[in-house]
């Protein structure tokens, strides 16, 4: 136990002492590493996280499922062909990876010792010339790259994430050296004058970014350009080009992505292709890539997005229909989508600084991704609708069980979305989370310690701790649904001005001790949609800070569920919830003689089934 948190000093240390390696973002996000979270909110969500969330991936990948055992016999330790669904590898890589980030922040020798034997199983499971997918080589190995769809480099792309996490987190290369070979496969096999490839599930392109970062070894990002310049140029083949009602459009295949407007498909894939193409734009100063990124975030948010952050109304392509056409009973809001969302606009304001990407980042975490795991950490949403009849709940586990295990490598890193930090502005606080923070700026090393009980109030205490007093800008968001704030500097109300990016700056010379307390006015809001949306025509939502509220049918006792409205005269104020719900703020609604509650939306079907929505009926 001692050495594994020794190496975690050590890393720390080691990540303060130089840059992060040929990152070009114009700013840096501070690592999760660096990052102790302390608050009621989230201290809750990552305790359950490591008693319930990683333990229930582990047994399922182990124990109740054939994921592991797919290596095993892969391996030539078992035998038997491959059993389940072909991207099945990829829950394994994804379960990995959240075990490793744990590891960091959550010393457990057990999980350690659980990591490197499933890693001897994956490496012997590895053949010869570098290819790894146990699908193709327990049941056909003949037909392995012929069919773009079938998740060959996505199962990649997250075993390379898994294994950079592994890396980063006990030093060890045991891990690195089977993903660099599955790598050097790829180099191998595609590219210029080589055979040339569309991934049907985008994901490998962000893969290799962070493993050059992690090699410096540029082949591996020339290789994701490569691989995103393959696009829209009519090389896609396999089962989804082979669908009429899907085509190229629906893997983000119709256009060279440079030219890319509008948000099409699949809503998984199209978030993993704008965050690869953030990555290597900032890499290769690809101007073309930010216009076509802030094109489509302009579709994406404006025109097609949830209140929730969600994304991706249509089941039937698990993505996006048409604009405006955002239904709350049959909205599919994946909560792999709200995750891509988080990792997209995380990337945005990476490259510009701007709030609004904040703003959209915060949305979904707080409510589209949070919705997709119970409170207790060991249930899962995939599908997260804005209403319900009562038959919609939480599983242990899915067939296709992306969702939790995309949440399990999630939520550890959580850490890693507070802070950011730029050589010429300076530090960047983006969001609210009781935490101290280690980093640099400049050459001076600086804490930051936040006490807050946020998102339930608006009250942000902040100390700053420079190794030596120091001159920088310190920019803190102020939140796009925050109409009034105050901000004292020791005690002193400052006259600050919100600039065009969110933020509001104190650039002055700090001294270790210095304070700051940021009030934010966090008013119970009646949210009207646009009315170009048909579903919510007459209907209102309520939200207070960044998080959505909802009806649920257990809190109206004898009450009609369908005589529950709002109107002009209606009363809404806080009260302090209970029961599974205690340390929550719940909002204690009446119109006329009928009394409501509603809770946060992130929470709903945690206690008795029963009827939920989010959009309410508005009576002028």
């Amino acid at each position: 136990m001692k050495q594994i948190k020794d190496l975690a000093s050590l890393l720390i240390s080691f990540l303060l002492s130089v840059p992060v390696f040929a990152q070009s973002y114009s700013t840096q996000p501070v690592p999760f590493i660096q990052v102790k979270i302390t608050d009621q909110f989230w201290s809750t969500r990552l305790k359950a996280h490591a008693n319930a969330t990683l333990e229930t991936c582990i047994a399922q990948t182990q124990d109740s499922t054939e994921r592991i055992n797919n290596f095993i016999k892969a391996a030539g330790l078992m035998d038997g062909g491959h059993e389940g669904i072909y991207f099945d590898d990829s829950d394994v890589y994804k379960a990995m990876e959240g075990i490793a980030y744990s590891l960091i922040n959550n010393p457990n020798p057990e999980h350690e010792a659980l990591l490197d034997r499933w890693i001897s199983y994956i490496a012997k499971a590895q053949q010869p010339d570098g290819y790894l997918n146990t699908f193709y080589t327990l049941n056909h190995p003949e037909d392995r790259w012929t069919d773009m769809e079938k998740h060959e480099m996505y199962c990649g792309g997250h075993m390379i994430e898994a294994a950079v996490a592994h890396h980063k987190a006990t030093g060890k290369t045991t891990f690195l050296n089977v993903a660099t070979k599955f790598a050097d496969h790829l180099i191998n096999t595609f590219g210029p004058g080589k055979k040339h490839w569309v991934a049907g599930h985008e994901e490998i392109e962000l893969a290799l970014v962070k493993l050059y970062h992690e090699t410096g070894d540029k082949k591996y990002l020339n290789l994701s350009y490569w691989l995103l310049e393959e696009r829209g140029h009519g090389h896609g083949k396999g089962a989804i080009w082979d669908k009429s009602h899907w085509g190229a459009a629906y893997c983000q295949d119709d256009v060279p992505v440079a030219e890319i407007s509008d948000i099409k498909g699949h809503a998984v894939r199209a978030m993993y292709l704008f965050s690869g193409m953030a990555d290597v734009a900032a890499e290769k100063d690809l101007p073309e890539y930010v216009a076509a990124l802030e094109r489509v975030w302009e579709d994406v948010v404006e025109r097609n997005m949830y209140i929730t952050g969600g994304i991706g109304s249509s089941g039937s392509n698990e993505g996006f229909s048409n604009d405006y056409d955002l239904p709350n009973k049959e909205a599919y809001c994946e909560t792999c989508a709200s995750i891509g969302m988080v990792l997209w606009n995380n990337r945005m304001n990476l490259f510009s600084q701007d709030a609004k990407y904040i703003d959209v980042m915060e949305r979904s975490m707080y409510n589209g991704v949070l919705s997709g795991v119970s409170l207790e950490g060991d249930l899962f949403f995939y599908v997260n609708p804005l209403e319900s009849e009562g038959h919609h709940h939480r599983q242990e586990w899915f067939g296709c069980a992306c969702c939790p295990s995309n949440v399990s490598r999630f939520l550890p890193s959580v850490g890693s979305y507070i802070y950011a930090t730029s050589d010429e502005k300076g530090v960047f606080v983006n969001l609210y989370v009781g935490s101290t923070a280690e980093m640099k700026v400049g050459t001076t090393k600086l804490e930051l310690v936040q006490h807050t009980n946020y998102p339930w109030d608006g009250n942000i205490e902040m100390e700053v701790q420079p190794e030596k007093e120091a001159s920088f800008s310190l920019n803190l968001r102020i939140p796009g649904w925050c109409k009034v704030f105050s901000l004292s500097l020791n005690g002193k109300k400052q006259k600050v001005t919100v600039q065009d990016n969110g933020y509001v700056t104190l650039d002055r010379s700090w001294k270790k001790g210095d304070k700051l307390s940021l009030i934010f006015d966090m008013p119970v809001e009646v949210v009207a949609a646009d009315p170009r949306v048909e579903a919510n025509v007459g209907k209102r939502a309520i939200q207070r800070g960044p998080l959505v509220y909802c009806v649920e049918e257990s809190d109206q006792a004898n009450l009609n569920w369908d005589k529950i409205e709002l109107s002009k005269t209606s009363t809404l104020k806080t009260a302090k919830a209970s029961g599974k719900l205690a340390g929550m703020l719940e909002i204690e609604g009446k119109t006329g003689d009928t009394n409501f509650t509603l809770i946060p939306y992130f929470a709903w079907d945690n206690r008795e089934e029963g009827r939920m929505k989010v959009w309410i009926d508005y009576k002028e």
